[in-house]
């Protein structure tokens, strides 16, 4: 029997109340609604994931939906907005009742845990691609952006990189032992929303590492016309990616893989006891452009190089 898409958006995607004080209208009309608090503006955000692209075919569909969400509830993150509600787009091969219920359960979960409010979006048949428009409030001219790193900044991360991209490594067929953590990482990265409203009103410019700090960084410093010196000793890494590079060879995958989606901010060095939240110090914004790694008390020219697709 055929399934109306608005009997697949009713049994799968529904929930059963709105969370978030902002939503006004949900899930049923032509449109949503919503309020924006005085003395906020409102973050939006849109991220794509095609299946073979940015995930695989065999992909659990429960930690697709968690990650579908949280790649988007990092944009928020980065730029210190809370989340408020978000729109999720379905382009489906078949209707897959197994593969919905599961996929549902990771993406409400998450939902669930930051009190964000599904308040819409479309369902259409053709090859596996899942489209998350996010919303967030942030206190009006407070946020966080990535023009606004200034000479003497400190770079800071919120947590280790490098492991998303070895469970990236794992999937495509490299051998580890204990390989669980750097698969949960890729699978099931974890929005830093609190970290990312503690940086209001202290860091100076922030982005979330979604395509590898290299580039990330990259951007921070192209936007805010400043160049930037990281240091290697500095970079958080866990057992299991240092053991990879000694395995490998590759010291340079923690530096451009993804998907791990942590914070990296610049602050000033008068504002760093301002934070409550931990963090880890890096390198320093320069005034000279250009990106350099410190690697042993050797200093080159590092190249911002990341994910692109059409590269």
């Amino acid at each position: 029997m055929s399934v109306t898409v608005f009997c697949l958006i009713e049994r799968f995607f529904t929930q059963p109340q709105t969370r978030n004080a902002s939503t006004r209208l949900g899930v049923g009309d032509d449109c949503a609604l919503l309020s924006i608090p005085a003395g906020h503006e409102l973050a939006v955000t849109t991220d794509t994931m095609v299946e073979n692209v940015h995930f695989f075919a065999d992909t659990d569909p429960e930690q697709l939906g968690h990650k579908l969400l949280a790649v988007n509830l990092s944009d928020l993150a980065s730029m210190g907005a809370k989340p408020v509600a978000v729109l999720l787009a379905l382009t489906l091969p078949k209707v897959d009742e197994q593969w919905l219920t599961s996929f549902a359960k990771g993406f409400l979960a998450l939902a669930e845990q930051y009190n964000v409010d599904l308040i819409g979006g479309d369902t259409t048949s053709g090859p596996l691609t899942l489209t998350v428009q996010a919303l967030g409030v942030v206190p009006q001219g407070q946020a966080l952006r990535r023009s606004g790193a200034k000479a003497g900044d400190y770079i800071c991360l919120t947590g280790a990189i490098g492991d998303a991209g070895l469970g990236l490594k794992i999937n495509q067929g490299y051998s580890c032992p204990n390989p669980e953590s750097a698969l949960k990482q890729f699978n099931q990265p974890e929005p830093q929303i609190a970290a990312g409203l503690e940086l209001l009103g202290c860091a100076n410019a922030c982005i979330d590492i979604s395509d590898g700090l290299s580039s990330d960084l990259g951007h921070i410093l192209e936007q805010s016309q400043v160049g930037a010196c990281i240091y290697w000793q500095a970079l958080p890494l866990s057992d299991a990616v240092k053991a990879y590079i000694e395995d490998t060879g590759d010291w340079q995958m923690p530096l451009v893989s993804g998907d791990d989606y942590q914070l990296c901010f610049t602050i000033s060095p008068d504002h760093v006891d301002q934070l409550t939240i931990d963090c880890i110090k890096i390198g320093v914004i320069e005034a000279e452009s250009g990106l350099r790694l410190n690697k042993s008390g050797i200093i080159t020219s590092l190249q911002a190089k990341g994910f692109e697709h059409f590269s």
